[in-house]
């Protein structure tokens, strides 16, 4: 099963680097032989570049040069020609670029109705022909921010005609909020905008927040500098840094923020690429995760967020784990889980995990968090042999929990501030195709969203009832 990341914008495309990066060497660090096996293939495509393409070596499981499955785009050539000038040069070629030179000015209008419209037949032509490339494609996975325009508004664009084109292919989005101290002051306009096309055309949302990966990169930095976790911790953490991947000149602050959402990627996706006893289909997430077509925001969480120097880590650590799983210092939006409610929860573990220990440690969270009535054992686990490089094992938690709602209201609040002033309105509707309407309908889709999580918060603490069953006539 092969999935196809979409990197849309700049910080796409700067999370997406991360991300080839990484799973470049995740495989290599499993697939010592250097061979082109079905785990490359996910992700991966064996070309020999002699060629149209296909050589000798591609069918002896020989390496022969790796093209990643993906599409770049962006309406400024910075971060792509940044890219293609690094170290990942080699592992795409201009097929799968698409870039202009203006950028979208922080104009969710501008990426959307102008560039979408331009760009359409391109970007069309280049997923056919990626697309016919995969023998069996599950899922699309789309990479882009919410605060820009081309991330949000060609991001969005794209997620409607990956629809279009392949209406049966799962569609994945790993969103990107900005804080509240955001300096693109149009930020809630195009946030909320884009959210209107996510809540209508997305299967699956991960939000993950700036202001939350700012945290932890903070925390892992204190940790460190204190030296309170001593031995235990390497200097470098392999989640927040690229230290021992391909040499950077400098560390930018956001390339640490961006290796988290690098790693939740590649932990969501482990199951598809490596062995395990108990392997999650992406699919399987969407099916088993989203009981209403429009609650698909999941909530995830990652740990260890550091790198231990001890690979025999006793079984209390592996508990631990599992408890900072439902804390609210590891999850990457700010929220907290465990004082909400939960629809369903899934479990991805990798490393050296038995399944009873999946078992217990449910178990034993079970009492402290609150489920909703009809989904009492709404838990999806997954264990994948193969843990990230540096660790004994890890988990990311998929949460479908009303916690997400603080966060769809203060997106809201901060887009009336502008709107009822009809602040910056005018550089939006210059634009053409683009009406006051898509304003008050967008906020309105925000609305009855919101609506929804507030009438399942209701429910919460109501007495367990079975939901009433449809009765069969005799």
């Amino acid at each position: 099963a092969v999935s196809l990341p979409f990197a849309v914008g700049q910080c796409g495309n700067q999370v997406g680097c991360r991300f080839w990066d990484l799973a470049l060497r995740e495989h290599a660090a499993v697939n010592k032989k250097g061979v082109y096996d079905e785990a490359l293939s996910s992700f991966f495509r064996n070309v020999d570049t002699r060629g149209d393409g296909d050589g000798p070596g591609i069918y002896t499981g020989k390496i022969c040069s790796l093209k990643a499955r993906a599409l770049l785009i962006d309406m400024e050539e910075g971060v792509v020609n940044g890219i293609l000038q690094g170290p990942l040069r080699d592992v795409f070629d201009s097929k799968q670029l698409i870039t202009d030179v203006s950028g979208s000015g922080n104009n969710w209008a501008v990426g959307h109705k102008l560039y979408g419209y331009q760009y359409r037949e391109n970007i069309v032509e280049k997923l056919r022909r990626t697309a016919e490339h995969c023998d069996c494609l599950q899922c699309f996975f789309i990479i882009h921010s919410m605060g820009g325009g081309t991330g949000s508004g060609l991001g969005t664009f794209v997620l409607n005609l990956l629809e279009d084109e392949f209406p049966e292919v799962y569609r994945f989005v790993t969103s990107v909020y900005p804080s509240g101290e955001d300096d693109v002051i149009t930020s809630p306009y195009n946030s909320v905008l884009a959210m209107k096309e996510l809540n209508e055309h997305a299967d699956c949302v991960l939000p993950v927040e700036n202001e939350s990966l700012f945290d932890i990169v903070n925390k892992i930095n204190q940790m460190i500098n204190s030296g309170k976790l001593g031995s235990t911790v390497k200097q470098n953490s392999l989640v927040t840094s690229s230290a021992g991947t391909v040499k950077t000149l400098q560390e930018k602050p956001f390339d640490a923020m961006n290796n988290i959402v690098a790693n939740l990627l590649l932990n969501l996706t482990s199951s598809a690429r490596f062995e395990g006893s108990l392997n999650m289909d992406l699919n399987e997430i969407s099916m088993n995760l989203v009981p209403f077509p429009r609650l698909h925001y999941l909530v995830s969480s990652l740990t260890p967020l550091y790198t231990l120097a001890d690979v025999n880590v006793p079984s209390r650590r592996l508990d631990q784990m599992f408890s900072d799983a439902f804390s609210r210092d590891h999850q990457l939006i700010q929220a907290d889980p465990k004082h909400s409610l939960y629809l369903a929860c899934a479990l991805l573990v990798r490393g050296n995990v038995q399944v009873s220990d999946l078992r217990r440690n449910i178990e034993r969270l079970k009492p402290s968090l609150h489920f909703v009535s009809w989904n009492q054992e709404g838990w999806k686990t997954g264990l994948c042999s193969v843990p990230p490089v540096g660790h004994s094992h890890s988990l990311l938690a998929l949460a479908n929990n009303t916690c997400v709602k603080p966060t769809f209201i203060e997106l809201k609040e901060r887009f009336m501030k502008l709107y009822k002033k009809k602040a910056h309105l005018h550089h939006y509707l210059q634009i053409d195709g683009m009406e006051q309407s898509c304003f008050s309908e967008a906020v309105s889709s925000l609305s009855d969203l919101i609506e929804d999580y507030n009438e399942l918060d209701a429910t919460k603490g109501g007495p367990r009832t079975d939901p009433s069953r449809l009765k069969i006539a005799l």
